[in-house]
């Protein structure tokens, strides 16, 4: 029998890896490694009988070492510490799939279909831009992913125009998938920008891609900051819609406007990150990063078609605003003085550095996916900005290891995706226990029982 002192040192110790306010959320599934159905086995059909997952040498274009971090000296999330190989256990390194090196980033819901990411950030990833049919495999706890479109596409030496490497999507309201390819191969001490950096659109009811942005080095020198887009449409007006773009790393932000084929960059001292709040503690290691704007999200539409647009460095434990009205003028970017167009809205408190956010028009709140927390937190939008009105959804410090991603869907319903990417990057992953989860739950239910209600 235990005694007393021994339980109540077991109940410690179980709230210090799970704390909920809300609703917990669900775990729908979990992989210790990843899998799909088309590993790229054989495939060398358009690649001259090369690995698929290196530039051969007809690649359309290939600047390896152009763009030096020389002025820069600590990391980002996009950066592996030099002298750290793939760690792939013994892996044929020529393998157009290997297990071990393959992390998902990004997860986002479209009636039925859950897409899935995986950044081309080691060799031996069969496909950048996935998903899993609810449908065919929602049963299975650890389903293999498809590649989206399909597995051609995904095939980057094979054509100019395919994908490189996708971070995160997103759904607008004309049933569009939008996402940022960044052109780079991130691979340890051997990072390549094989192709400009891209904005895609995909029309969901026909799989069919109907655009594809390049955007100009005069913009973005490289793709490597550009984590997530964040789509601003107005209904029946699908061709005139806005894209916002956080560079982490440049800590500019860019809009582009699909009418008129433009893009523009906006700089500001609140894209840059917080010295205080890049010391991180998470799944057991410790290190320092310098991400600058990182998540971007839109509050509701005002009677004149303004939106606060809420935005955040990921080093940083401070949100800010801008009206979407000072991005949407191409003219501002150029200002030398923002005045007061963007401010400081507050602090969300201690150990609150948030990967993604989304604000959910249903309940009005803005849900956090915050990484040293391993969790979820959140802010009801009608109340002050303050640490007192920031609530605790969830969170797990044993299984929501690093949230790389949050989304919430068209039913109000908010997936987030675990990656334990520190655990990654600075040690070892145990292939022998779950390392990657996705969650949901509605977001009724999640805000229940926070001072987010």
């Amino acid at each position: 029998m235990l005694s007393p002192p021994l339980i109540l040192c077991l109940i410690s110790g179980l709230t210090l890896l799970s704390a909920v306010d809300g609703d917990p959320l669900i775990e729908v599934f979990r992989w210790k490694q990843m899998d799909f159905y088309n590993r790229g086995d054989g495939h060398t059909e358009g690649h001259l009988n090369t690995r698929p997952d290196r530039p051969s040498v007809s690649a359309p274009i290939t600047f390896p070492g152009r763009y030096s971090r020389h002025k820069r000296e600590s990391l980002t999330s996009r950066d592996t510490p030099l002298g750290v190989d793939n760690r792939a256990g013994g892996a044929d390194e020529r393998a157009s799939y290997i297990p071990y090196n393959n992390v998902p980033m990004g997860v986002t819901h479209y009636r039925g279909r859950l897409f899935v990411t995986m950044p081309r950030r080691r060799v031996g990833i069969p496909s950048t831009l996935n998903y899993i049919d609810l449908n065919r495999d929602g049963r299975d706890r650890s389903p293999k992913l498809r590649a989206y479109p399909d597995f051609a596409l995904n095939q980057f030496n094979a054509s100019a125009e395919n994908l490189v490497s996708v971070y995160r999507t997103t759904v607008d309201d004309c049933q569009r998938l939008w996402f940022i390819d960044t052109g780079m191969l991130e691979y340890p001490n051997d990072r390549q920008q094989i192709r400009r950096p891209s904005i895609w659109i995909v029309d969901l009811a026909t799989d069919r891609v109907l655009k594809r942005f390049e955007i100009p080095e005069s913009i973005a020198e490289t793709g490597r900051g550009l984590a997530s887009i964040t789509i601003d449409v107005k209904p029946g007006k699908c061709g005139e819609a806005y894209a916002y773009i956080p560079d982490l790393v440049y800590r500019h932000l860019y809009v582009y406007h699909l009418a008129n084929d433009r893009i523009w960059s906006f700089e500001h001292n609140y894209f840059n990150f917080d010295p205080l709040s890049g010391d991180l503690s998470i799944g057991g290691q410790t290190f320092r990063w310098d991400d600058g704007i990182f998540s971007t999200t839109l509050g509701p539409r005002d009677p004149d078609g303004s939106r606060i647009f809420y935005f955040h460095p990921m080093a940083s434990t401070n949100e800010f605003v801008v009206s979407n009205k000072v991005l949407q003028e191409e003219a501002n970017a150029a200002r030398s003085d923002h005045g007061n167009d963007f401010r400081v809205l507050g602090t969300r408190g201690p150990a609150t550095q948030s990967t993604m956010h989304d604000y959910d028009p249903h309940t009005g709140v803005i849900f956090y996916a915050e990484i040293q927390k391993n969790g979820v937190g959140c802010w009801k939008t009608s109340k002050p900005f303050s640490v007192e009105n920031h609530g605790n959804v969830d969170s797990n410090a044993s299984d929501m290891i690093y949230p790389s991603d949050l989304t919430i869907d068209e039913d109000g319903t908010l997936w987030l995706m675990s990656n334990s990417m520190p655990i990654f990057i600075y040690s070892t992953l145990d292939t022998n226990v779950y390392n990657f989860r996705i969650w949901k739950q509605k977001t009724s239910l999640a805000k229940r029982g926070t001072v987010c209600e």
